[in-house]
């Protein structure tokens, strides 16, 4: 396959695909009215039948054309065997526009792991709050998130009917991160962005420190880097052990390529190698810009409680 894209470019361009498939389905189970719901691990902790369609989708495709790399997904699903049509063989072509960054032309498929949540926000989702809703891919390479892709199923879903529903956000570090504008909140104002439905006094606790002019509460790890990268918020502060890699691993990688930072909340770098622990135990902070700022702003009591 000599002039082939790099398997990096290859790989967004997939995912890039499969992320619409996967968004795609999201919107036609919402509008079945059967969700499917069950409870994980208690009543903000659900799997949706979405969950577990998109999740099939992304796996399976990806597995397909990329039988190498390692795809860690959300949802704890049996091996079935999955339908035909909803496995996906397209590639976003804009991207092979690109130019690989040159640090990932030889990078390997089998050093590659894969991050997948196939709907975050599901909570939100099941509860009509579509904004919050994205669909997750990850791409990491020795540890580092490399690379990521956000669809968001319901954009433009407050138009009404008619409008064309549904966007994609992609980056690749080195490269830079695409289909969106990249804003930053005005001048020295800070606003937050932190969880909608997890809070509790440490997660209180850090957010006041920070001493923001406004607090944005919102659902979906996702969701709230797009408010860092669209200037609707500076910092998003979680200061609780309830993200996961895959939450965090395709959201850090568009960040990072456009200049931002996503760290646990002592201003650690998380690892996305294959074998890690999926809980980012040390919570998560990121921003657009001023990083150092908001870490040093984190209380002692707040770093003790997320050793």
């Amino acid at each position: 396959m000599s002039g082939a894209p790099p398997v990096v470019m290859r790989l967004v361009a997939s995912a890039y695909s499969v992320s619409e498939k996967a968004g795609a389905i999201v919107r036609k189970v919402l509008h079945s009215g059967e969700l499917g719901i069950v409870e994980k691990t208690g009543a903000n902790d659900l799997q949706t039948l979405a969950d577990r369609l998109a999740q099939q989708s992304i796996c399976a495709s990806l597995s397909k054309h990329f039988p190498k790399i390692t795809i860690i997904g959300e949802e704890d699903l049996t091996s079935e065997e999955v339908r035909e049509d909803l496995i996906d063989s397209g590639q976003a072509e804009e991207i092979f526009q690109k130019t690989c960054p040159a640090e990932f032309t030889d990078v390997k498929e089998e050093e590659l792991v894969v991050w997948v949540d196939p709907l975050d926000g599901t909570k939100e989702y099941t509860e009509g709050l579509l904004d919050n809703v994205t669909v997750l891919i990850g791409i990491a390479h020795r540890g580092r998130a490399i690379a990521g892709v956000i669809n968001q199923p319901f954009y433009n879903h407050q138009l009404g009917a008619g409008a064309v529903l549904g966007r994609t956000l992609w980056g690749v570090l080195g490269l830079g991160a695409f289909g969106f504008e990249l804003k930053e909140v005005p001048g020295d104002r800070r606003i937050v962005t932190t969880t909608r439905s997890h809070s509790n006094k440490v997660v209180v606790a850090c957010v006041d420190a920070m001493e923001p002019h406004e607090v944005v509460r919102v659902g979906g790890a996702g969701n709230k880097i797009i408010q860092l990268i669209e200037g609707k918020a500076s910092a998003y502060v979680f200061a609780s052990p309830g993200c996961k890699k895959w939450d965090t691993c395709g959201p850090e990688a568009i960040l990072q390529a456009v200049g931002g930072k996503l760290t646990d909340i002592h201003g650690n770098s998380y690892c996305y190698d294959a074998d890690v622990k999926h809980m980012n135990s040390a919570g998560v902070l990121a921003t657009l810009r001023n990083h150092e700022y908001y870490t040093s702003r984190v209380p002692p009591s707040v770093l003790q409680a997320l050793m």
